[in-house]
């Protein structure tokens, strides 16, 4: 068999996009070079990968085994690239990391001590924005890893996640609420009043809410203020709610009456290209927030 990586990475994206048309068009390619790719393919397999009988090609049986292994094929080789650029790659000489808005940076502040004392001639940029920014500028290579939440929305394929922790949300309102004096309340208790939920910086992606009732918003820090001024109760991580800016402004009240289902575990994790090779100063930097993170689950 002759086949190649070009033409699987051709299959996929048709597959993917749903046409070959759509697949030329996401790889700036004539769609008569991705259809030659994948009857190449096809002639190379000995059996078709898709059944052309309809206005769009459908993926045969034995295609959609194919695609699975395609799959696995190219994140392989992505593997194998970043490797490669590990192997040969020196000391980084600076890095951009993005940040998630939304981590308790106050964890970091010793970390980028450590940083600064350990690669005293090291550059480091930080950007912050929200799961989706992060998601999107390490895909784009705007920024070398991210440190994010991953709760809303699945990653790009071509993204690694490791994750470092995680974190238990908590059901929050105003001292002055009227659910403040309801220790355990029910679904239906909660219902009755407005619900801050969180959602991504263009509000496309959205978590599900509780109360019929409710706003969404792109930043738990935001959502924590409004609370704060009795505009609705929310459900957000911990480490919001208990942070310095909140001290003794939110009231925390039991989740033990709402179903399981209906609450959201939150990973912290960083994202990088699974093409993208990690240097000395990064892989440093991995190593030693896992640590930290490890350490602090202890306490």
């Amino acid at each position: 068999m002759n086949w190649t990586i070009e033409q699987l990475k051709t299959f996929v994206t048709a597959v993917k996009c749903g046409s070959f048309s759509a697949g030329a068009r996401h790889l700036g390619k004539a769609q008569s070079r991705v259809s030659t790719a994948i009857s190449n393919l096809e002639t190379d397999f000995g059996f078709e990968l898709f059944d052309r009988s309809q206005r769009l090609p459908r993926l045969t049986e034995r295609g959609e085994e194919l695609y699975i292994e395609a799959l696995a094929v190219l994140e392989q080789c992505q593997r194998l690239n970043s490797r490669a650029l590990t192997v040969s790659a020196g000391q980084e000489l600076s890095l951009v990391v993005a940040i998630d808005e939304a981590v308790p940076i106050n964890a970091f502040e010793e970390f980028f001590v450590s940083l600064a004392q350990q690669f005293p001639l090291f550059k480091l940029t930080l950007i912050h924005g929200s799961q989706q920014d992060i998601a999107n500028w390490v895909e784009q290579g705007k920024a070398d890893f991210g440190i994010l939440f991953y709760y809303l929305q699945d990653l790009p394929e071509i993204l690694e996640f490791k994750s470092l922790s995680e974190f238990h949300q908590t059901l929050v309102v105003s001292h002055s609420h009227p659910l403040a004096c309801i220790n355990k309340p029910t679904v239906t208790q909660l219902n009755q009043y407005r619900q801050l939920v969180i959602c991504d910086r263009l509000g496309t992606s959205r978590e599900k809410p509780i109360s019929s009732n409710h706003w969404h918003l792109d930043s738990y820090f935001y959502i924590a203020g409004l609370v704060m001024r009795n505009v609705g109760w929310a459900m957000i991580s911990e480490h919001v709610a208990r942070s310095d800016w909140y001290e003794g402004q939110l009231k925390e009240l039991s989740t033990e009456n709402i179903a399981a289902t209906l609450l959201v575990e939150m990973e912290m994790g960083m994202v990088k290209r699974r093409d993208k090779g990690v240097g000395p100063i990064m892989e440093w930097i991995s190593d030693q927030l896992v640590d930290l993170f490890k350490e602090s689950r202890k306490v």
